[in-house]
């Protein structure tokens, strides 16, 4: 394993991609530290030309081809990242470049990478299917093969993520990196262990894409039969086997995250750091939350921010509801003039403020007895929500809390 993944290459690697990178400089987080109990810093490589990590490794790997390979153009599958990245690498390098995608890639990752170049095809719903056709494509038409994870040399381009970390915070205790088929954190934890074998590197998986933590269980590479989950940058089946040996030696730990928490933490990067995260991204984020509180010096990796206004509109709303920020009740009411000024002037009064009123008079046969009225509020959180629901109930209008539809 020593063959490819050495300091000298790590460092070659460096000096290359920087020709394409922008610096992406570490950020203290205060809010972070004050939530986990340990000093937290961000690598915002979410700010990253095409806004993502990916252009690392994928540059790197053509900068290595011959002329003869760039002449032929090159291919690769992606969910979205790597693709910019090779498009951009490939346009830079004057090769034609394709690029198959799942049909379910966000609009805004196909967009931008027809933008930097590359000629898309859409095919399958997840990346195994895209990576299956365009190996099929390489070999019908010449094309040389980009991977976006399984490949030693992506994967060392990948780990000069690391080693701008350790330069700008050289007592670092922690790196948390996401994993999706492995490139980035076999990158990541091979470097850092080069460098200084007790540095903790901990992967961080999305719980319904979770390959990396059944290979690692089973010790050898595991192909899971589905992937479900919002973070689609990590929706891979299994993992790299060139990258699976690497990883087995140099993670520390992996830990799984939910859908759920990745919600909470957009609002978190939006609200205390004003950037944009996509949710493979904040795999990272959530994972800092798991952590044992010590005081210990700990970098997330934010591996990219490309993510659709739609998508990141939903998720912001889910984010709201998830921490009681808006709520809806229902409550029952006579159908009879000033009822619902009574209503309001009780949230009023607690400081709520209405969004959404949904009044029916079908809820009963006697109008006269109840009318149903659905009042979305808006709230600072889940103490102030109970602060509203109590005054309410006290009140006397017995409020249900039910699902909020905005």
């Amino acid at each position: 394993m020593a063959e490819m993944l050495t300091l000298e290459a790590f460092e070659e690697a460096s000096l290359k991609v920087k020709e394409v990178t922008q610096e992406t400089k570490l950020i203290e987080s205060p809010y972070l530290s004050a939530q986990t109990g340990n000093r937290m810093w961000l690598k915002p490589e979410n700010m990253q030309r095409t806004g993502a990590y990916k252009l690392r490794g994928a540059y790197y790997k053509i900068s290595k081809l011959s002329q003869e390979e760039l002449d032929r153009g090159v291919i690769t599958a992606s969910a979205g990242n790597h693709a910019q990245g090779v498009a951009y690498a490939a346009t830079h390098a004057g090769a034609r470049s394709v690029v198959v995608m799942p049909t379910t890639t966000p609009l805004i990752k196909v967009e931008r990478t027809k933008g930097y170049g590359a000629e898309v095809i859409l095919h399958g719903d997840v990346f195994d299917d895209a990576k299956n056709r365009a190996v099929e494509l390489a070999e019908q038409e010449g094309l040389t093969y980009i991977p976006p994870f399984n490949d030693l040399t992506v994967a060392t381009g990948q780990g000069t993520i690391a080693m701008e970390i350790v330069q700008e915070l050289p007592l670092v205790d922690t790196i948390l990196v996401p994993v999706g088929g492995g490139g980035l954190s076999c990158g990541v934890s091979t470097f850092a262990k080069l460098h200084n074998p007790k540095i903790r590197v901990i992967g961080v998986e999305p719980s319904g894409a979770a390959c990396l933590r059944a290979s690692l269980d089973a010790g050898h590479v595991v192909k899971l039969p589905s992937a479900n989950t919002i973070a689609d940058g990590t929706a891979v089946l299994e993992p790299g086997d060139k990258v699976f040996p690497y990883l087995q030696q140099n993670l520390d730990d992996v830990i799984t995250v939910d859908d759920d928490e990745l919600v909470a933490c957009f609002l978190d990067m939006v609200e205390n750091h004003k950037m944009v995260v996509e949710n493979s991204g904040l795999l990272t984020v959530a994972a800092a939350k798991h952590l044992p509180a010590e005081g210990k010096r700990v970098v997330s990796i934010l591996s990219g921010g490309n993510m659709d206004v739609i998508t990141m509109s939903s998720v912001v709303q889910n984010g709201l509801i998830q921490r009681g920020r808006i709520f809806t009740v229902s409550v029952l009411l006579p159908d009879r003039p000033g009822m619902l000024v009574r209503v309001a002037n009780v949230i009023a009064e607690q400081n709520g403020n209405v969004i959404k009123l949904e009044h029916n008079q079908f809820v009963s046969t006697n109008r006269q007895a109840a009318v149903e009225l659905r009042v979305t509020i808006e709230a600072y959180g889940e103490s102030h929500k109970a602060q509203i629901v109590g005054a309410l109930d006290a009140a006397g209008f017995k409020p249900e809390t039910v699902q909020t539809s905005l």
